[in-house]
């Protein structure tokens, strides 16, 4: 299943009613239209209308997928969930930026009853993770929200900063250590493979 709508130059989008028209697209008549050949991309900023674009096939490869392996940034956590900003799939970087989501229950693999999630993400930490499904309002759109998974040992995270604002250590798998204060902080630590390390 994919997250977007293939559509093909002249086919009608929408009316510009409901979205502005974005990259790969033409108003005519108070009708938004394809001008080329791709996928059909909707995103939404705040409170004006949704722009919709259209991207090439090429482009749209980028987009994270079920299964994916992906590199995302925390950007807020409660006890229920941690949201993210996907950076990376693969070791593509993302020209848009797309939300994810890795709740409680998806964080580790075993003991998923005891997880706590400041004890496993904090806001800034780089994380690997996994696409498990997504959802999405109307087809195409950015908003979706990818639900992400780090319930395996390669996943996780894979840089934090401490308090004190240096790089982390990861001194086992739910620690990381500051080696400017010796202070430890829990995480759910990925136990790296090389070829994710990101410079």
């Amino acid at each position: 299943m994919s997250p977007m709508k293939l559509c093909v130059p002249g086919e009608k989008l929408c009316s510009a009613e409901d979205c502005s028209p974005g990259a790969g697209t033409y108003l005519r008549h108070g009708q938004i239209f394809a001008s080329l050949a791709g996928y059909v991309l909707k995103k939404s900023e705040g409170e004006e209308l949704p722009v919709i674009s259209v991207i090439k096939e090429t482009e749209a490869q980028l987009l994270p997928d079920v299964g994916a392996i992906v590199t995302c940034k925390v950007t807020s956590i409660n006890p229920r969930f941690a949201k993210v900003h996907i950076l990376y799939v693969g070791s593509t970087p993302l020209k848009e930026r797309f939300r994810g989501t890795i709740r409680k229950e998806d964080v580790r693999a075993t003991e998923k009853d005891k997880v706590e999630i400041y004890k496993s993400f904090r806001p800034g930490d780089i994380v690997l993770a996994k696409v498990v499904s997504f959802s999405h309002i109307s087809l195409g759109d950015v908003q979706s929200n990818y639900l992400l998974t780090t319930a395996e040992n390669e996943l996780g995270v894979v840089v934090a900063h401490s308090e004190a604002g240096v790089q982390m250590v990861p001194i086992s798998w739910c620690e990381m250590q500051c080696p400017r204060t010796h202070a430890k902080e829990f995480r759910k630590v990925a136990r790296v493979q090389p070829e994710y390390l990101q410079a």
